[in-house]
């Protein structure tokens, strides 16, 4: 009996050992993808804020290559969002760190009935390089306006969330060439009007 218990005494630390060995030997996930930090500024959103923390939180779950958050020095971060009294327009990114993104968030599409949840994760959707949709059902963040203000689906669908990701697989540390962007205007009812920026 004694010899049993000293062979089990002895076998049972050797066992857990080997379990935690085991389990400490396995990759975390997403171990090997270099995710990208973009940092936003929200100082000049005012009555967006709440919208904007939203907009964010819905973006980060969506999306595993590149992550959003507040920036910890106002006029360093990559992108701001500015409460305006026109129409919503965005940088057309992707942004990466160091850029300069703009995102104005226009009182006219709240007046216009639209869901500020809505527009913020659309035009964040810019940011992360998304191009517009207005055809698109309202299943598709980017069909923006298109839809009609009936429409509150603040979420992108899982196309628009693998096109992010595709845009941030390279990471931060990837060659970026200085790029001309466009500031895409939403306006409804009409015509889309870009410019170069």
């Amino acid at each position: 009996m004694r010899k049993r218990m000293a062979v089990l005494t002895a076998l049972i630390p050797a066992l857990l050992s080997t379990t935690v060995g085991v389990a400490s030997a396995a990759p975390a996930p997403h171990a090997d993808r270099a995710v990208v930090t973009l940092t936003y500024d929200d100082s000049r959103a005012g009555q967006w804020k709440g919208a904007v923390r939203q907009a964010v939180q819905i973006w980060n779950a969506a999306v595993h290559n590149v992550q959003l958050k507040p920036t910890s020095t106002p006029g360093r971060a990559d992108y701001i969002y500015k409460a305006t009294s026109g129409w919503p327009m965005t940088t057309l990114g992707p942004i990466f760190p160091g850029g300069r993104g703009n995102v104005q968030l226009g009182q006219q599409a709240v007046d216009q009935g639209y869901d500020v949840t809505r527009i913020t994760a659309h035009e964040t959707g810019h940011i992360l390089g998304l191009r517009d949709t207005y055809n698109g059902p309202c299943s598709e963040l980017m069909s923006g306006h298109g839809p009609g203000p009936s429409c509150t689906n603040a979420k992108p669908n899982a196309a628009e969330a693998a096109r992010v990701e595709r845009n941030y697989a390279s990471g931060a540390s990837a060659t970026r060439t200085r790029q001309q962007h466009q500031v895409v205007i939403d306006v409804w009812p009409g015509q889309v009007h870009s410019g170069a920026h």
